[in-house]
């Protein structure tokens, strides 16, 4: 009975050379798409200059008296640190934004020993973009963001924990909705 001897598996150094460059193309290029890619591609044809952003109401059950303010505030500096575009109140701005807080409501997000942990508040906003230069795109959208919070605090205790996460992200929001191609 013959017996065969198996060679050991040893990979040439050409070999173990191209499969480590290929790890690191891999690697940076999938870092690349996460990190490297912005999404502060702002797009606005030449001839926009102007823009106005009208007061942002809110019209919701319940109403944060700090909410509507900051968040138009907000989107203003945002607008003016980010895009080459003159703010103006005129009725004849290239751009107009306006919006109203429709939603905000809290629920239940989770239960521990059926009692609530955790709780959710609920921000809608409803756009209104009006481009007076193309009105095919001018648009209205609803833009809804979720803020979770321990159920052992009260409204008041996480809108002071949150408002500057709100007023963040539905800034973001409003913004890339309005000026991002994507």
């Amino acid at each position: 009975m013959k017996t065969f001897r198996r060679k050991p598996i040893v990979k040439s150094n050409k070999s173990i050379v191209r499969t480590n460059l290929l790890m690191t193309i891999g690697f940076t290029l999938s870092a690349c798409f996460y990190g490297c890619y912005s999404f502060k591609d702002v797009s606005i044809p030449p001839e926009v200059k102007t823009v106005r952003v009208n007061y942002i109401e809110n019209r919701a059950r319940i109403v944060n008296p700090q909410l509507s303010q900051r968040l138009t505030d907000k989107l203003r500096q945002k607008i003016i640190n980010q895009t080459r575009l003159s703010q103006t109140n005129s009725d004849d701005a290239h751009y107009d934004v306006s919006g109203q807080i429709t939603d905000y409501f809290v629920t239940t997000s989770g239960i521990s020993n059926q009692q609530a942990a955790s709780n959710r508040l609920n921000v809608t906003i409803h756009l209104v973009f009006k481009n007076r230069l193309d009105d095919k795109k001018s648009f209205e959208a609803d833009l809804s963001r979720t803020f979770d919070f321990s159920a052992n605090q009260s409204l008041s205790q996480a809108e002071a924990a949150l408002t500057d996460q709100i007023v963040q992200n539905m800034t973001d929001e409003i913004f890339n909705r309005i000026f991002s191609s994507w």
